[in-house]
C-alpha cells in the first residue's frame, strides 16, 4: 500500500497541494493581513479590541524594545507566560517579526515545570502575566532569564476600565499572590520606550525557527518540537484552504476559548484567522461556563474551536441553546476524539455540525479534517490535508493494507524539524523521509478518512486483545445519566488487565450497575467494564483534555 494523500473528492475549492512560495514567513502573513485589513478587528477581550493597524503598531514597539533595549536577536528566545488576554498577540508578533523564536508557557506550570521549559529552551526573556509572577521569581535565579516583563490582565484596555480592572484583580489577594522580581519592567512601559525606536527585523525564511513549542510531557519530561516558520506558514495555508467553501475573509468572528499558547489555538484561532482577517474573541476564563456563555449571547460568532470536554461543559450549561447560532460556520474540534453523543447534541442544539480534526504538537498541528461540509458525525478524525500524505505502520515500520490497524504516521511541509537538542527522541519519531510516527493507532479506509483507535500507551490488554479506550467512553456517555467517562487499564490475575470505567453522573440515581448492564448492550464481554468509580469531577489540563494517565497511574 503506497502513501495515501487526500483525495479531490471533497471540494474543488480546496487545493490537491499548498503553494508554500505565497508567504515568506509568519511576519509576512502579519504585514500583508494588516495592510489588507486595517480597520477590521484583530483581537478583542473584555469587551475592547484591537484592530489590526493597532496590532501592527503594537507588535512593532514591543519588538524594539526586545531587539534595542534588551539586545535580542534572531534567534534567541522569549517565554510568553500568559492566559488569553490582548497583551500576547501583541507579544507574541512583536518577538516573531524581529526573527525570534517563542517559547509558550502554561501560566499554570509548577515552579519544577516552568524550571525545565526556561532552561531547556535558554529563553532570555520572559513576559508573564502578574497573576503568575511568584511562580517565577521561585526559579528565575536559575534559568537564563535576562528580561523580565510583567503585565495586569487590564493593561491594553482603555481608561478608566484599565485601572478599574487592575485595580479589582490585585485586590483580590489570591489571584496576584505577592512577588518579587529583579529588574522587572511593566508592559505599558515596554511599549512606551519601544514607541519611539524601530525594531531590528532580519531576512526571515521557511527555515528559521518560529516556536519551541513544548509537548504535554504526557510520556515523559516535557520536549520542544521545534516548529520553523516554514512549518507554521504551511499549516496555516493547509488549515486555510481546507475552510475556504464556507469562510468569508474579513468577515469572520471566531471564539477562542482555548488556551493561545497550546498549538490548536495558536494555529487554528490566533494566526489562521489573522491570516483571514478574522476576529478573535479572547476568552480568558472559560471554566466560568455561566460567563462564558453570557459572553456568546452577545455575539454573533460565525466560528468556535475547542476540546471534547469544552463542547460538553457549553451544551450543558444553562442558556446556551438561547445563543444566536445564525451566522455559525465552522465549529472545529480538536486536541481530543469528538465523541458521538456530544456531535449530535452539538448538532441539535445549534444546527451546525461538529467536525473532528487530528493533529499534534510535531504537525504544526493539522493533519486531518473532516470535510467542513460534512452535515453528520462520522466517526473518522478526517482526511490528510493537502500536500500531506499519510499512512498505517506496523511496529517495524512497515506500511500496513488498507483497513488494517497500526500506527498513523505523517509526512508533509507541516511536520517538526524535531527536538530541541534531544537528537535520540528526535530519531525515535522520525521515520526515512521525515515521516513521523505519531503514537497513535488508527486505519485509513479506501476513500482515504483516518480512523483513530487510541493512543498506543493507552490501549488496554484485555486477555490477548487490544481493547481502545475511546470506543468504551463512546458508548458510556451515550447514556442519558452519563456526562463524563474515562476508561483505564487495571491489573487482573487472569485477564492480565480489565477496564475500570471513571463516571460524572448527570443523574445522582445512576448506579454502577446500571453502566454495566447498558454497556453489555453495546460491547463485547471483554470490553465491558468490570469496575465503575464515581467521581465528582474527573482530571483535566488547562486545554481541557481529560488526564487518563492521572486516573491510571493514581488507581
Amino acid at each position: 500500500m503506497m502513501e495515501r494523500i487526500w483525495l479531490p473528492q471533497y471540494d474543488q475549492k480546496v487545493p490537491h497541494n499548498i503553494d508554500l512560495t505565497v508567504y515568506s514567513s509568519l511576519r509576512d502573513i502579519l504585514k500583508k493581513s494588516c495592510q489588507k485589513y486595517p480597520k477590521h478587528r484583530a483581537y478583542s477581550n473584555l469587551g475592547h479590541a484591537l484592530t489590526y493597524t493597532d496590532l501592527l503598531q503594537l507588535s512593532s514597539d514591543f519588538g524594539a524594545y526586545l531587539t534595542e533595549v534588551s539586545g535580542l536577536g534572531k534567534g534567541d528566545r522569549v517565554a510568553i507566560m500568559m492566559p488569553n488576554i490582548l497583551q500576547y498577540p501583541v507579544a507574541l508578533f512583536g518577538a516573531l517579526r524581529c526573527g525570534l523564536v517563542v517559547v509558550n508557557v502554561n501560566p499554570m506550570y509548577t515552579a519544577r515545570e516552568l524550571k525545565h521549559q526556561l532552561v531547556d529552551s535558554g529563553a532570555r526573556a520572559v513576559v508573564v502575566l502578574q497573576n503568575f509572577a511568584a511562580t517565577l521569581e521561585e526559579v528565575v535565579g536559575e534559568t537564563g532569564i535576562e528580561t523580565i516583563v510583567t503585565t495586569q490582565l487590564g493593561d491594553l484596555l482603555p481608561q478608566p476600565k484599565r485601572a478599574l480592572v487592575n485595580f479589582v484583580v490585585k485586590r483580590i489577594k489570591k489571584l496576584v499572590p505577592a512577588y518579587s522580581l529583579p529588574t522587572e519592567i511593566s508592559f505599558n512601559g515596554v511599549l512606551a520606550v519601544g514607541r519611539g525606536l524601530y525594531p531590528a527585523e532580519p531576512d526571515l525564511g521557511h527555515e528559521d525557527l518560529a516556536f519551541l513549542q513544548y509537548t504535554g510531557g504526557t510520556t515523559g519530561v516535557s520536549k520542544g518540537a521545534m516548529l520553523t516558520h516554514g512549518n507554521m506558514v504551511a499549516n496555516l495555508l493547509q488549515a486555510s484552504a481546507w475552510i475556504t467553501p464556507v469562510v468569508k475573509p474579513g468577515e469572520e468572528i471566531l471564539i477562542t476559548a482555548l488556551p493561545l499558547y497550546h498549538i490548536f489555538s495558536l494555529t487554528a484561532n490566533c494566526l489562521t484567522y489573522m491570516m483571514l482577517g478574522g476576529e478573535n474573541v479572547l476568552i480568558t476564563n472559560p471554566r466560568d461556563s455561566a460567563a462564558f456563555v453570557k459572553c456568546l449571547k452577545s455575539l454573533k460568532f460565525s466560528s468556535i474551536t475547542g476540546v471534547n470536554t469544552l463542547f460538553n461543559s457549553l451544551l450543558n450549561t444553562p442558556g446556551f441553546d438561547q445563543c444566536d447560532f445564525g451566522c455559525l460556520r465552522v465549529t472545529l474540534g480538536g486536541g481530543m476524539a469528538v465523541q458521538r453523543a456530544v456531535a449530535e447534541k452539538w448538532m441539535e442544539v445549534t444546527g451546525h455540525p461538529l467536525i473532528e480534526a487530528y493533529g499534534l504538537t510535531e504537525t504544526s498541528p493539522a493533519a486531518c479534517i473532516n470535510p467542513i461540509t460534512n452535515t453528520e458525525y462520522n466517526g473518522a478524525i478526517g482526511l490528510p490535508v493537502s500536500s500531506t500524505f499519510v499512512t498505517i505502520r506496523d511496529d517495524e515500520g512497515q506500511i500496513l493494507p488498507e483497513g488494517e490497524v497500526g500506527e498513523i504516521c505523517i509526512r508533509g511541509p507541516q511536520v517538526m524539524k524535531g527536538y530541541w537538542n534531544q537528537p535520540e527522541e528526535t530519531a525515535k519519531v522520525m521515520l526515512d523521509g521525515d515521516c513521523l510516527r505519531t503514537g497513535d493507532v488508527g486505519r485509513m479506509d479506501s476513500k482515504g478518512y483516518v480512523y483513530i483507535e487510541d493512543r498506543k500507551k493507552d490501549i488496554i490488554l484485555v486477555s490477548g486483545f487490544n481493547v481502545y479506550p475511546n470506543e468504551i467512553e463512546g458508548v458510556a456517555v451515550s447514556h442519558p445519566g452519563v456526562l463524563e467517562a474515562v476508561a483505564v487499564g487495571v491489573n487482573h490475575p487472569k485477564s492480565g488487565e480489565v477496564v475500570k470505567l471513571f463516571v460524572v453522573r448527570s443523574e445522582p440515581e445512576l448506579v454502577e450497575k446500571d453502566i454495566i448492564s447498558y454497556c453489555r448492550e453495546h460491547l463485547a464481554a471483554y470490553k465491558i467494564p468490570k469496575e465503575v468509580e464515581f467521581r465528582e469531577s474527573l482530571p483535566k489540563s488547562n486545554v481541557g483534555k481529560i488526564l487518563r494517565r492521572e486516573l491510571r497511574d493514581g488507581d
